[in-house]
């Protein structure tokens, strides 16, 4: 018994290593500059910046491609902190948006990855209103994740959290709204947490966030198909504008089918007092998964820390950029990769070597290092976020996440 217990703390140790930690991990310095706005640029990238802007966007970028967007400060701004338009391939990492009308809308647009960021106060209204809104964005490379927004009520108007529209990952390699924290809604009637399928959409997974107090709804399926929402964590109070917690509810005459709700736990007060946990209005086909979905009356506004914008820092991760130096002087580089990264360690490494993870814990690689630097072919990876873990004399020395573009 003593050897199965020991084996299962192990286990949880190496699942917990593997996790990401929510929101930006850069508080400056920053460079103080006007607004940008790019058309047909390539392979450029932006950062330190703070970006201030009362009349329009901070960041706008058009028909660009191969941009990352890192360690900014965008806001406060009239319109978007980034806006993009028929832009494929942009990564936006570790920036604070402060006051904006939506943190980033994203249109006609591919390979779009916004990761690791801080969403304060969006300030909408409708339309706008969200810390990231998909519309008509398409194909692979799409993500959400770990990024984490707090909308104070009377200091903020949001619509949706995250917001997706027209918009349509691939078989195998979905849109992902993975690992977010989203923190208070309202007074909008019809806004909330995350929504999915609105006027259609398909390939999209929704998994690992939490919500509280997200507004007039927690997650939704609007239409669509191919739609995953998975082990989330919903929660609300009696507010003026809460609505329903979880929900499968066929908004539009738009075929909709192979969806699957499942292992999400809700508590969810509507604005009479009366519990409104989950709903499947029963038109968008068979929900895979339904039966579930659980009530759980523990879940409440402690499910998320008390302080959570900065919180990667105030946890003690240190201030870091995409070419990231470790205490132990472990450089992985460039972040982004595309058919290849590199993986220095100091000299006094002498028998050591690399593991690479998904986000879901599988070991996909592993390969012994030289005594410099190593280059690891990544051309066999797909496109998303792994966890590379460097090995000394077989045991753990640095962990670091890298994003895999193509």
């Amino acid at each position: 018994m003593n050897k199965q217990l020991l084996l299962i703390a192990i286990l949880l140790l190496a699942f917990q290593s593997l996790t990401f930690s929510q929101g930006s991990k850069y508080a400056g310095p920053y460079t103080s500059s006007n607004p940008i706005s790019l058309s047909g640029v390539s392979n450029r990238t932006i950062s330190n910046l703070e970006i201030v802007n009362s009349s329009g966007h901070c960041i706008q970028l058009t028909n660009c491609s191969n941009i990352t967007i890192q360690n900014c400060k965008l806001g406060p701004s009239k319109n978007e902190g980034v806006y993009l338009y028929k832009c494929t391939n942009v990564t936006i990492v570790n920036c604070t948006f402060d006051h904006n009308d939506t943190g980033v809308f994203a249109g006609a647009s591919s390979g779009v990855a916004i990761m690791n960021n801080d969403v304060i106060n969006v300030q909408g209204p409708m339309p706008r209103g969200q810390m990231v809104q998909f519309a008509e964005v398409s194909g692979g490379g799409n993500r959400i994740c770990y990024n984490v927004v707090e909308n104070t009520l009377g200091q903020s108007y949001p619509e949706d959290a995250v917001s997706l529209y027209k918009s349509n990952g691939i078989e195998g390699d979905p849109i992902q709204v993975v690992g977010n924290w989203i923190r208070g809604g309202g007074p909008s009637n019809s806004g909330g947490g995350i929504m999915t399928g609105d006027m259609g959409g398909s390939y999209i997974l929704v998994q690992d966030n939490i919500l509280v107090n997200p507004g007039q709804y927690g997650i939704t399926i609007a239409s669509g198909h191919h739609i995953s929402i998975k082990d989330n964590k919903i929660y609300s109070k009696q507010l003026p504008f809460s609505n329903i917690g979880l929900s499968a509810y066929k908004q539009y005459d738009i075929e909709t089918y192979a969806d699957t709700i499942m292992n999400n736990e809700v508590n969810f007060t509507y604005m009479d007092g009366q519990l409104n946990n989950m709903l499947n209005d029963g038109k968008c086909g068979t929900i895979y998964g339904w039966s579930t979905n659980k009530y759980n009356a523990y879940l409440n506004e402690d499910v998320l820390p008390d302080v959570i914008i900065g919180k990667a820092l105030i946890q003690g991760v240190t201030t870091e950029t995409p070419e990231l130096t470790t205490d132990k002087k472990v450089k992985i580089f460039p972040n982004p990769a595309y058919d290849h990264f590199v993986v220095k360690t100091p000299n006094n490494f002498k028998n050591s070597s690399i593991e690479v993870y998904n986000i879901s814990g599988q070991k996909l690689m592993s390969q012994p290092l030289n005594t410099d630097q190593t280059e690891i072919d990544t051309s066999n990876l797909l496109v998303g976020v792994y966890i590379v873990k460097v090995l000394n004399d077989n045991q753990p020395v640095d962990q670091q996440k890298v994003m895999i573009r193509k």
